[in-house]
């Protein structure tokens, strides 16, 4: 799944000197690339501004301390007995999933979970902003008084505007890129087994980010970590 400039970082980790013009010839030579993202069907790239909540985040991915902005949004994984759905949170610091859940409803519960366990990990002292897309799930009251009791800023993508929540899109391509690669599990449990897998055991604690500095999402937030306490 790595190209040559993150295989060159994870050869060195492991204590081999190698440069990663090399690493990239040894790829060629023995034909081997990495993974590309699927296509995206065309589709409308515009909308009418939100009219539930405007849109704070503006596609600042960006952003300067962890708890600052989250993003989340809801996708599906086929299984034999039917549609997983899976809701997720992400830190746009360091890109890390701070909160998930699974179900086979697309409710507004799904998501309240996936953010009540945002929430637990995080424990944030100021207020966050939580940016999503303007589905149904979003949109109720329930979430909308969720946020408010919780000091969390609601903000949305305008409608049918997938760019605006790119993060939490980019998420769901590599993990279904990565992981699930079209495949279709047999049962709800195989999923969510995997899913988990995914998130715990590998993307939070090892995945490399360009944007965490080529390190993974919790190392990232270890060195900010660190930083701080130096100062």
């Amino acid at each position: 799944m790595y190209g040559y400039r993150k295989l060159t970082l994870d050869m060195r980790d492991l204590g081999e000197s190698c440069g990663k013009h090399r690493v990239a010839r040894l790829l060629k030579r023995e034909g081997l690339r990495s993974q590309t993202g699927y296509r995206r069907r065309p589709g409308m790239r515009g909308g009418k501004p939100a009219v539930v909540a405007p849109n704070h985040l503006q596609r600042q991915f960006t952003v300067a301390e962890p708890n600052q902005s989250w993003v989340t949004d809801i996708t599906y994984i086929r299984t034999h007995e039917g549609w997983l759905y899976l809701a997720v949170v992400v830190d746009l610091f360091s890109r890390q999933v701070v909160g998930w859940s699974m179900g086979s409803r697309i409710d507004t519960g799904l998501v309240l979970d996936a953010l009540m366990m945002a929430l637990w990990r995080r424990q944030p002292k100021k207020p966050v902003t939580v940016h999503s897309d303007q589905g149904s799930q979003f949109t109720g009251h329930d979430w909308q008084d969720f946020l408010r009791d919780h000091n969390l800023i609601s903000s949305m993508s305008r409608r049918g505007n997938c760019h605006d929540n790119a993060v939490a899109e980019s998420f769901f391509q590599l993990l279904k890129r990565e992981r699930i690669r079209r495949q279709t599990y047999p049962t709800r449990d195989d999923a969510r087994a995997d899913v988990f897998n995914y998130i715990e055991m590998f993307y939070n604690p090892k995945r490399r980010h360009g944007t965490a500095g080529d390190t993974s999402p919790a190392e990232f937030e270890r060195r900010h970590s660190q930083r701080l306490k130096s100062v």
